[in-house]
């Protein structure tokens, strides 16, 4: 077996136990770190195989974006308060566990039939012609849009600033 399967397969391994660990955990904080860690595995994953603009926009998106603001929603609350209505015992985990299970199931069966009209219809694509694609981007990413680009950057970082501001005034959640 080649390194790359076996790193593959961990990688997936690892995957799947912090997505599951996402749905189980009872503490939020814990549940936001989890799925930290399943982006950036996914991240390893997509690089794997080699999708290097996929991996590194899940990298940069999901796992640094999208959970800089997990985690400042996570700042906006009392946790201590929030912990109490979070559901917690065997029936919950159950119903969380097969909720997943079912999501997964119809995300196969979507995927199934996807790839049955796909070959039904002839549709199936080579490889010819996508080089060029995430390139193209690229450039026009930077040049024609880099203003508004950088203009998102700074909006990111306001928001940030603002939710710890309203989040620590006099009288917000954490007074």
């Amino acid at each position: 077996m080649d390194l790359s399967v076996i790193l593959f397969y961990g990688l997936s391994l690892i995957v799947l136990f912090f997505a599951l660990s996402v749905v189980v955990s009872d503490n939020p904080v814990y549940s936001a770190l989890y799925l930290a860690i399943t982006m950036v595995s996914l991240s390893f994953v997509y690089f794997l195989l080699q999708a290097y603009f996929i991996a590194g926009v899940q990298l940069i998106v999901y796992a640094g974006a999208v959970m800089v603001l997990f985690v400042m929603v996570l700042m906006m609350f009392d946790l201590k308060k929030e912990k109490d209505s979070f559901s917690k015992g065997r029936i919950s985990n159950l119903l969380k566990v097969s909720s997943v299970g079912l999501l997964l199931g119809l995300i196969a069966g979507a995927v199934r039939m996807s790839t049955d009209l796909m070959s039904l219809s002839g549709m199936s694509h080579g490889k010819e012609g996508l080089g060029n694609t995430t390139k193209d981007l690229a450039i026009l990413l930077y040049t024609d849009y880099v203003f508004a680009f950088e203009l998102l950057g700074v909006l990111l970082l306001l928001i940030a600033v603002g939710a710890v501001a309203v989040s620590r005034i006099k009288g917000g959640t954490h007074a």
